[in-house]
């Protein structure tokens, strides 16, 4: 394996995307002591940043450019502010917006990383002469002796973020750098590293959630957006109507709170989301149990190298905090077929699906299809 920053004859133009948090600073600053040739650069992802999340929630704001300008001056590198506002309305936020109008669950910042920061940003940096982007990820880009590049899992599994970089091809990963990757440090030691570097950002706490919706209230934001529409809630094995709500987007499989459910289970056990069916407006409750699913189908892969050329035995990662489980996958007809060792719960179409071969990223796919193990669901 070699070093995230590779050691070059010459040193590479970098762009390093500074998102005003502590992470990208330090990689930044990270990247300069390397010896490359460092530019920082932050995206301006809202047509009106003042309606994205703020202070310890945000990642776009007029907060944060100012956050991100402010550490650029201090590692002492150019800083820029590139305008991709409307290349990421279309493709994170109405894709967003789409997905749960569909009944699916999407990854928004899964979706930011592959069509905004490695597609748009790569892009136009290789047009502009840079040879790669750098980010504050926690992954680890391994270069093998034939040139080739594998993505694989932080040093620190506690940080690991390669769930989310899934999506990344070779040739994206040929220029992608990540300087935190192979830190066996905690978040606390990387703010130190910040203080010590004279980065305000050293206390800034994390951002979390989704940027584009301002307050948190995600059902809200999709219910101004596409309407309320009020439905059934129907108990998934007798049929029977057990409550309502006013807009089947606003539901994820897998969900206990938030039901509005008139009257307990006749066990007196809480009821979870089952199934979302858009083209009648209504959401399927029933039992933890029944949420238990044995096999997949996943579409749109995305492989980190070579495509798989034959079926084998992986691990599987289904969100971004998630654990990891055993599965024997293979591609048939362009389509990702998993089945599990043992049943997992909580699986949504419009989910990401991430293999591992060990700590290599093999690749993603978006589920399209599950099969429950409970026949009678």
């Amino acid at each position: 394996m070699t070093e995230n920053l590779p050691r070059t004859p010459r040193p590479l133009r970098v762009l390093a995307a500074m998102s005003g948090g502590v992470d990208s600073a330090v990689a930044a600053a990270r990247a300069v002591e390397a010896g490359h040739e460092v530019t920082g650069v932050h995206l301006a992802l809202s047509a009106n940043p003042q309606s994205f999340r703020t202070g310890a929630r945000g990642c776009c704001t007029i907060e944060d450019s100012r956050d991100a300008r402010r550490a650029a001056d201090v590692i002492g590198i150019p800083f820029y502010v590139w305008d991709l506002a409307e290349r990421f309305r279309e493709d994170v936020v109405e894709d967003f917006i789409s997905e749960y109008e569909a009944g699916r669950t999407p990854n928004p910042c899964l979706r930011c990383n592959e069509k905004i920061k490695f597609a748009a940003l790569l892009d136009k940096a290789l047009a502009l002469g840079f040879d790669a982007v750098c980010t504050g990820h926690y992954a680890t880009v391994v270069e093998n002796p034939d040139g080739s590049r594998e993505l694989h899992r932080a040093s620190d599994m506690a940080k690991d973020q390669s769930y989310v970089l899934g999506v990344l091809d070779e040739k994206q990963l040929a220029h992608a750098l990540f300087p935190l990757g192979d830190t066996l440090t905690t978040k606390d030691e990387i703010r130190a590293e910040a203080e010590r570097r004279g980065l305000a950002v050293a206390k800034k706490p994390d951002s979390h959630d989704i940027c584009f919706i301002a307050d948190g209230d995600t059902q809200g934001f999709l219910a101004s957006r596409l309407g309320k529409a009020e439905g059934d809630i129907v108990d998934g094995a007798t049929g029977e109507k057990v409550g309502s709500h006013d807009g089947a987007f606003g539901f994820t499989i897998g969900q206990r709170k938030g039901l509005r459910i008139g009257h307990p289970a006749p066990d007196g056990k809480p009821r979870y989301v089952l199934d979302i069916s858009p083209v009648n407006n209504t959401v399927t409750v029933g039992p933890a149990e029944a949420l238990d699913v044995s096999a997949l189908t996943a579409i749109r892969p995305r492989w980190c190298g070579s495509t798989p050329a034959a079926p084998g035995t992986y691990t599987a990662q289904l969100r971004a905090h998630g654990g990891e489980s055993e599965v024997h996958a293979e591609v048939v007809d362009g389509e990702l077929r998993v089945s599990f060792t043992e049943p997992v719960r909580g699986v949504a179409p419009g989910q990401a699906i991430v293999l591992y071969d060990g700590t290599r990223v093999v690749g993603s796919a978006t589920i399209a299809t599950t099969t429950r193990a409970a026949a009678s669901v």
